[in-house]
Order: C-alpha cells, then sequence, then structure tokens
C-alpha cells in the first residue's frame, strides 16, 4: 500500500513508500511532458488527490553498484536512495532502499570526498495520487517538463508486479503519453548527456588527478592516474600498482578498467589519464590494446593536467591497427 499518512498530506514526496531503509520494488514509467496543465487536468479529472508541490534536489555520487543520490527536499525530510534500474521506455521495475537522514550537509560532503559528485538535479514536483499510483508532475533545472507515474510493489518479493504494471499501463492510456515522449532513463543521465563536453572532460581529468594520488610506486616513483566514464555517466577510476616482481605491477589503465567491470559496466565512454611527472602522458602499448577491448575507435582520450597542458585524442588514433577477435559463439 502506497503510505498516505500525514506527513504525505503536508507535501512530502511518497516516493519510495514508508520509513523503510529495507529493499523495495516499485513499476515506473518516464515521459517528456509537452503539456503540463494538460496532464495535470487529466489527472484531476481521473479523481487523482493533489499533494502539493515539493523542492527537491537530488545529489547523485560516482562509484556505486547501481546508483546513490542524496535527495533534499522542502517540504519534507531528507533522505539517501539507493537503487537499481534497467533503462527501459516501457513500464519498468526499480528496487531500491532509502534512509532518512538528519544531517545532509554533512552526508553530502563526506560522500564526495568519499566518491565525488557526478551529477546534481533540481526540480519542483507537483505529487499526485491515483489509485496507489503516484503521478509526478516535474520541472527539472536545465531539462524541462516531464512525467514520471510510480506504482510500489504491494505483494512479496516473488510478484511479477503485473497488477503494479498494469495499474501503470492503463494511467499512461488514460493520461496520452505517447510512444515518442518515452524516456529510458533517468533525469541524471540526461543531464550528464546534455552537451557541455568542456565540463565534463573537466571532472573526468580531475577525477584521474585524484587517484594519481594513491598510486603505489615505491620502485619508479611515477604515479599516474586514469578515470573512465561508462554511458550512464559513472565515473570509474584507478592508479598504478607496482610489484617488487616488475612484471606483476599494473598501470593505471588496468587498474581503472578492472574498476568498471567490477561495477558492471562493459562500455567506456570516454577516457583521461595525468601523471606526476609528465605534462602528456600517453598510455602505453598494452593499455592501449586494453582500451580499445571496451571503447570504439572514437572514444576520447584527454592527456595532461586539470590546471595545465593538456591534449585530446581517441582510442583509434592510439591504436590504428587494434587487434581484434570474433566475440565467441
Amino acid at each position: 500500500m502506497v503510505d498516505d499518512l500525514e506527513a504525505l498530506g503536508h507535501g512530502r514526496d511518497d516516493n519510495l513508500a514508508g520509513r523503510l531503509s529495507a529493499s523495495m520494488r516499485n513499476v515506473e514509467l518516464k515521459a517528456r511532458d509537452p503539456d503540463p496543465a494538460r496532464s495535470l487536468e487529466r489527472s484531476l479529472a481521473l479523481g487523482a488527490e493533489d499533494k502539493g508541490e515539493i523542492r527537491q534536489r537530488d545529489t547523485y555520487f560516482a562509484g556505486a553498484r547501481g546508483r546513490i543520490k542524496l535527495r533534499e527536499q522542502d517540504p519534507g525530510e531528507d533522505e539517501l536512495i539507493q537503487y537499481s534500474r534497467e533503462n527501459s521506455t516501457g513500464a519498468r521495475t526499480s528496487s531500491y532502499r532509502r534512509v532518512p537522514t538528519g544531517e545532509a550537509d554533512a552526508l553530502r560532503a563526506a560522500l564526495d570526498d568519499a566518491y565525488g559528485t557526478l551529477v546534481t538535479v533540481t526540480k519542483r514536483r507537483r505529487l499526485l495520487l491515483w489509485e496507489g499510483v503516484r503521478i509526478h508532475l516535474d520541472n527539472v533545472e536545465g531539462l524541462g517538463s516531464y512525467l514520471e507515474l510510480e506504482a510500489v510493489a504491494e505483494a512479496g518479493p516473488d510478484s511479477d508486479l503485473s497488477a503494479e504494471r498494469d495499474r501503470v499501463e492503463r494511467l499512461r492510456a488514460e493520461l496520452g503519453i505517447d510512444d515518442g515522449d518515452l524516456i529510458a532513463t533517468s533525469y541524471s543521465d540526461l543531464l550528464l548527456s546534455a552537451p557541455d563536453d568542456a565540463r565534463a572532460a573537466d571532472d573526468l581529468m580531475r577525477a584521474a588527478d585524484e587517484v594519481m594520488r594513491t598510486a603505489y610506486v615505491p620502485y619508479s616513483h611515477f604515479p599516474v592516474g586514469a578515470a573512465l566514464r561508462a554511458p550512464d555517466g559513472s565515473i570509474h577510476v584507478g592508479s598504478n600498482v607496482e610489484n617488487a616482481s616488475y612484471p606483476q605491477g599494473q598501470c593505471a589503465e588496468t587498474s581503472a578498467i578492472g574498476a568498471l567491470i567490477a561495477a558492471g559496466h562493459t562500455l567506456i565512454a570516454e577516457v583521461a589519464v595525468t601523471a606526476e611527472r609528465m605534462d602528456i602522458c600517453p598510455p602505453c602499448g598494452g593499455c592501449r590494446q586494453r582500451l580499445a577491448e571496451f571503447a570504439s575507435a572514437d572514444t576520447l582520450v584527454h592527456l595532461g593536467r586539470p590546471d595545465g597542458p593538456r591534449e585530446t585524442t581517441t582510442v583509434g588514433e592510439l591504436l590504428p591497427l587494434a587487434f581484434e577477435l570474433d566475440p565467441p559463439a
């Protein structure tokens, strides 16, 4: 059941149901909203209960399995939310946990220091309830107007969520949401994919510079840091790690690829590499081949320093004849 207690009546976004830190599930659908006034009018005509407007700021952090964000909202209490969800334009299942927090500023600073901030989503949300489905009419800073439908799972963990999916699809039809307006990704992904190449490259280079300072290089004294961006915008980093048996050491790019794979990704969207003792430090031959395994020929590679000399090339330019095998059947 959707938690419709007094706090919700005061405008709290019940986006994640009751006060639970255990894993929960919902079925949700997201779309662009070309006519928010019409969406509100139709929702009210269906008998949806208007719960008012909430101002929200969601700060996403890097390096998470799935996604993790700190939600600050007014009215309502702040909370840390961890969730995972497939990218699909249809009604899709989301699994999540939420933990209320009374120290949002301190928690945001600690998470930023530990993992780095990925992106911040600021929005005004109009919340309505219809037969256990939450209707979110969102105005997102930098993106525009969107509409979300969310139905929290009422059955146990083995449920196929067919009832929740049916309600979401029925409401979608009633509101007249067109296929062309459906969105497969989150607001954070949309913001990260917005054209701002300079900012994205700066963020990636700073991540490489920060992780470079963790390098274990007692023999060469040559620290290197690498940062890889996955297609969802998340950043995965690594530094070089040496060994007394020299061939057993590994490069920063290799460490970063391991972190990217461990996080569940198999594609590299962008690369940054920095070194303490070289203005421009290109990957070695072996790492060029390793990068080519997970990147395309036109994947950008930024070499240099956050506030110093910098060159941008591509994986294809670094390794024009990469070795390839057909994937196993």
